[in-house]
């Protein structure tokens, strides 16, 4: 029975060791090590076949230089692709310790909502909204929660507006969204979520709120106000809907993105 799943076996495993290889090698510069690696072969291979005698000569000969040259050359390349090595969790299967960018909007919205801070974060998801962007200050800065802290829990110019975000990326902010014209909706919620829910019924954006009056944290999504949502619940629902595959999760830890609030 062994005999019969042994090459079964053998496949599995080398396909496997062969995709988390080229998952670790494609993060870095590394790429460029293989394809001069492939030129190199590719031409011994010629050489052979064609039995070009000084040309095999030659690659015999330089290939100890050639290896040391790889590695002086590629070790930039070579220290970062170890490095993903040593970080790598080869079997990721069960829960994750890792962490998205959206960990940085909620560890920021948190920090707002015990200092009864407003807030306005919107996640793009295939809707362009230029006409809205345009609105508001083009940033185009790496997200991050000190940066949302800031701009939300002062009285900057741009704390009265939405700020938007794609992927890792803080696209604008101090922008104006369009209000709803649902008649059901509670009186006692204010401009922030009416903006929110404004913009999730023409648009398939995700919007965050943090409420100015109850600190509570809010999304608006599907033409739907969820109200007083939990971390937790926040994060399942915008990992599922912005669909944040396991490929997309930070692998580098900072003390900024990872600190609880207190």
């Amino acid at each position: 029975m062994y005999n019969i799943l042994r090459p079964i076996l053998d496949v599995v495993v080398l396909t496997f060791l062969l995709y988390k290889s080229y998952a670790i090698v494609v993060k870095t510069n590394g790429i460029q090590i293989i394809k001069a690696a492939v030129i190199v072969a590719i031409s011994y291979a010629v050489a052979v076949l064609l039995k070009l005698q000084t040309v095999i000569w030659i690659f015999n000969a330089l290939a100890p230089v050639l290896l040391i040259a790889f590695a002086i050359v590629f070790q930039p390349e070579l220290r970062k692709m170890f490095l993903k090595l040593g970080q790598s969790q080869w079997f990721a299967f069960g829960s994750r310790s890792k962490h998205t960018y959206v960990d940085s909007v909620l560890i920021a919205a948190e920090m707002l909502s015990k200092q009864k801070r407003g807030m306005l974060a919107v996640f793009m998801r295939h809707t362009k909204m230029d006409d809205i962007i345009q609105s508001g200050t083009n940033l185009n800065a790496d997200l991050s929660s000190s940066l949302l802290v800031t701009i939300f829990g002062m009285d900057t110019p741009l704390h009265d507006g939405a700020c938007f975000i794609q992927g890792g990326k803080l696209i604008a902010a101090g922008c104006f969204l369009p209000l709803s014209e649902q008649y059901d909706i509670k009186k006692t919620f204010g401009t922030r979520h009416r903006a929110a829910l404004g913009l999730s019924e023409i648009s398939d954006a995700v919007v965050l709120v943090v409420s100015e009056e109850t600190g509570a944290m809010s999304l608006a999504y599907d033409s739907k106000l969820h109200y007083d949502l939990s971390a937790t619940e926040i994060t399942k629902i915008l990992e599922n809907l912005l669909e944040i595959t396991p490929e997309s999760y930070n692998m580098e830890d900072t003390i900024d993105e990872h600190k609880k609030a207190d």
